[in-house]
């Protein structure tokens, strides 16, 4: 007798469903997490001291008395500096859309977070203000600047910011938000507009068809993606009582598909960047004039041997243009055939350093660099831990970390170490903020050599990570942390690795290339070799712990700028209809791509932290007592 065949499972539809359930426990836990602010109290001498705070509040929110000293004692007990404030009566899916960004449990702590809110309130020390160099003098803001403001606010209270859900503050009559207004709002948060409204619409068309096409599990789904607004936000005990909560429920694909499509054509009729982000004819015209004169100006003779050990048995690597911003050049990396060492040849001058540096770690490219190295707070704390078995449990009391940036490490790392003063020494602006910020005590602008004389013997700890590449005289900067560190001090250093396998593999559209950044990238051997000759023992070498997965994806997303250049870029041509037209299509083919990427690099990560194999590597060196 022939068993009966199993009941097929429609996957799409099971999946969805899965996610949707996953989702809106999430929701509903996450809101849990979220404090209710207590009543204010009542007795003169429990009053809070309101001196020093400030409440900031959206155009047409009005936050009553007590709502503000409520908010100060529950700020002051908590040793916050930013408090966001949530209306017992957020709207639903306003709810839903920041419970999906932050989870409360984790925020406070999490110290490169994104600062994140509701976009109607918010409690501000002064003196947090006044560093982040805001002048609440004014007309109020609008949900999207006060939005923007917050995300600005937590760098400099990175773990004292909160939320709090303030049932005496209402959001007011519920009105649908118009297009311009949330593409507005999601720009604030860091957020790409265009791509999400293109996943909204696409998943509710995938819902449509789930629900039509595969049974019940379709059915399923499209039925608890309509009843979730309830489901986590609604029922006795939930902490939020959107006032839209009903109609937000009842006709929610409705809604959704409004939102998707208003959201949609403000976006094409604002551009993919909006007004504030793309063509700028200022900088364009200083562009155009500097290029006037070619790009050759901005690269040295071609040397006829390697930099590190003097050979003449040089080959190109590879040669690439800027696929980093899309600015005029051609760039060539040569191989060593002795040592290995792979160089830029030409290099830059110092002159052309500043012009393809400009506008990428800070100007036009400022938020979309901090965003991604923002990101990193896992390998900020790996590196950090790499110098527990070679200390003292308390840690060491001064490290100097070299090309800082806007000090992200420093900031992480201090949840590793938090005993430990952290400087910071970088060439761009950017280390000035992060003293501002609190990230780092002190920061040091200009060039590492010529701090030698200045802090010698300061430091236990030097740390230079992803640094030595940028460098034209990597040598030169080995010899002045060997002067800036203490006796049995530590040296800590993180490279591309131009021997990974994916080097060869994935040829000019490996992403450590970097070009035309990167102007050495250094052999581990060589490397031991010249710490060596410099009086330091190396402790540790870690290569898999050093990966950064990137690898495919990097190769997708160089590919693609390669095909279909920014059109906005200030130093390019005027941006035309078909070249918009050709970004819109690149991107789009390549959505696929970047998923099969992403999911590749996933697998690849997993497998190079148990092989010690990947596209970097880190040293851990002890500068010798003697």
């Amino acid at each position: 007798m022939t068993p009966p065949p199993l009941p097929r499972i429609p996957w799409a539809g099971a999946a969805a469903l899965a996610a949707l359930g996953a989702g809106t426990v999430r929701a509903r836990r996450r809101l849990r997490a979220v404090p209710v602010l207590p009543p204010a109290p009542t007795e003169p001498a429990d009053l809070p001291r309101a001196a020093g705070w400030r409440l900031l509040a959206a155009r047409g929110v009005e936050a009553d008395g007590p709502t503000f000293l409520a908010a100060c004692a529950y700020a002051e007990r908590e040793g916050l500096r930013v408090l966001d404030l949530l209306p017992g009566d957020l709207a639903a899916e306003r709810a839903l859309g920041l419970l999906r960004l932050v989870d409360p449990a984790r925020y406070r702590q999490d110290r490169l977070g994104e600062g994140r809110g509701a976009g109607y309130a918010v409690l501000v020390a002064e003196e947090v203000l006044a560093r982040a160099g805001y002048a609440p003098d004014g007309p109020h803001p609008d949900s999207a600047e006060l939005l923007a403001l917050l995300r600005r606010l937590k760098e400099y209270a990175a773990d004292a910011t909160g939320l709090a859900i303030a049932p005496g503050l209402s959001a007011g009559p519920p009105a649908g938000a118009t297009g311009p207004a949330r593409v507005a709002e999601l720009r604030a948060q860091g957020l790409p507009a265009g791509a999400l409204a293109a996943a909204q619409l696409a998943g509710l068309a995938l819902l449509a068809r789930a629900a039509v096409r595969q049974g019940r599990w379709g059915a399923a789904a499209a039925g608890l993606y309509w009843l979730q607004p309830y489901l986590a936000l609604g029922g006795p005990g939930s902490r939020l009582r959107p006032a839209d909560l009903a109609r937000a429920t009842a006709a929610r694909p409705l809604l959704s598909l409004g939102a998707g499509l208003r959201t949609a054509a403000a976006v094409t009729r604002t551009g993919s960047a909006g007004a504030a982000d793309g063509a700028d004819p200022a900088r364009a015209a200083a562009y155009r004039a500097e290029l006037a004169d070619g790009t050759d100006r901005f690269l040295e003779p071609r040397r006829p041997d390697c930099p590190w050990c003097g050979s003449l048995r040089l080959s190109v690597q590879v040669t690439l243009p800027d696929l980093l911003q899309g600015k005029p050049g051609s760039f060539t990396l040569e191989r060593c055939g002795a040592c290995a060492h792979v160089f830029q040849n030409p290099r830059l001058t110092p002159e052309g350093l500043d012009f393809y540096y400009r506008d990428f770690y800070d100007g036009r490219g400022g938020e979309g660099a901090g965003t991604v190295f923002g990101r990193l707070g896992a390998a900020y704390r790996a590196r950090a831990e790499m110098l527990r078995p070679h200390g003292g449990p308390a840690g060491p009391v001064s490290w100097l970390d070299v090309g800082t940036g806007h000090g992200h490490f420093c900031n992480a790392a201090r949840a590793v170490w938090p005993g430990t003063r952290f400087d910071g020494l970088d060439m761009g602006d950017g280390v000035r903020e992060a003293e501002l910020r609190g990230w780092v005590e002190t920061g040091f602008q200009g060039q590492f050599p010529e701090f030698a004389g200045k802090l010698a013997g300061q430091y236990e700890v030097v740390s230079m990570y992803h640094y030595l590449e940028h460098t034209r005289e990597p040598l030169a900067e080995l010899d002045t942390a060997a002067a800036v560190l203490a006796p049995g001090g530590l040296l800590a250093i993180e490279v591309p690795d131009p021997q990974s396998g994916m080097a060869r593999l994935l040829g000019p559209a490996w992403l450590p290339w970097f070009q035309p950044q990167h102007q050495h990238l250094i052999p581990a051997p060589n490397l031991r070799e010249a710490l060596a000759e410099r009086g330091f023992t190396v402790l540790a070498e870690e290569h898999g712990p050093a990966h950064q997965g990137n690898d495919f994806f990097g190769a997708v997303a160089l590919t693609a700028s390669r095909l279909a250049p920014d059109p906005d870029r200030p130093w390019g041509p005027p941006a035309t209809a078909r070249a918009r037209a050709l970004v819109t299509a690149v991107r789009a083919t390549a959505l696929p791509l970047f998923a099969g990427a992403a999911l590749l690099d996933t697998l690849r990560t997993a497998v190079v932290r148990h092989t010690d194999g990947g596209n970097a590597y880190r040293l851990l060196a002890r500068k010798d007592a003697r």
